[in-house]
């Protein structure tokens, strides 16, 4: 079965240009022109991912986004800025959208970071069920779950991700570039701040005390790393 792709963005020509190099490629395409409408058909359509711009009329993108994630719709957000969009970018980071892509885009690397987000989406949902505990966290790989001392916190996917990858290599130091490298798939052309945007939200719902990290800890100069299971005890 085709992925189902929502594009949402103002300008007919994007949405065509979007739409058919998707399709080329065997996505199923939907298209909506204004937030209103994007959320109304989020809400109703089951979808694998959304390409979304931040200059929408009725609702912008970065306030859909932020509704999407405070109605607890964790669908995969690939965000659109404007070239000199730089505070676009971190704000959609920052309220859960998964990745950004600079206008004006190529279609080939459209269709890769659609593809990556796509494939890191699967990969752990196909993942064994099993559950993983680091300290007081309780991680549930297949149904992106996560508790807190029996509470379930609200992580984006790829927060959940992230917070995987670390644990899947606890004790070990990963630059930023390996982390891009690992959690988005794909050769990143861009600031390595997303990445401490990520770890910065991630360490706000996992730690008790975001300014003094218990898990995600910063190795000057190099990068992060998750301590130990023994060394939380």
């Amino acid at each position: 079965m085709s992925s189902k792709v929502l594009i949402v963005d103002d300008e007919e020509a994007i949405v065509k240009l979007v739409s058919f190099n998707l399709e080329k490629e065997g996505f199923e395409t939907l298209a909506a022109y204004d937030g209103r409408e994007a959320l109304d058909i989020i809400r109703r359509e089951p979808l694998d991912l959304v390409v979304l711009d931040v200059m929408l009329p009725e609702m912008d993108g970065l306030s859909l986004c932020r509704q999407l994630r405070l109605d607890g719709i964790q669908v995969p957000i690939l965000m659109l800025t404007a070239k000199d969009g730089e505070i676009d970018k971190v704000l959609g980071l920052e309220i859960g959208a998964d990745d950004y892509l600079t206008k004006p885009f190529s279609p080939r690397e459209l269709v890769a970071r659609v593809r990556a987000l796509l494939r890191r989406t699967k990969e752990a949902k196909d993942e064994p069920e099993e559950l993983l505990k680091l300290g007081s966290l309780e991680i549930f790989p297949l149904r992106y779950e996560v508790r807190r001392d029996g509470r379930e916190l609200d992580l984006t996917s790829r927060e959940f991700e992230l917070l995987l990858l670390f644990c899947q290599n606890k004790g070990i130091v990963m630059s930023r570039e390996q982390i891009l490298e690992k959690v988005w798939g794909y050769d990143f052309y861009g600031d390595a701040r997303v990445v401490d945007v990520h770890i910065r939200h991630l360490r706000e719902k996992i730690e008790i005390d975001p300014s003094n990290p218990r898990y995600i800890k910063t190795v000057r100069g190099v990068g992060y790393k998750l301590q130990q299971p023994e060394e939380l005890m």
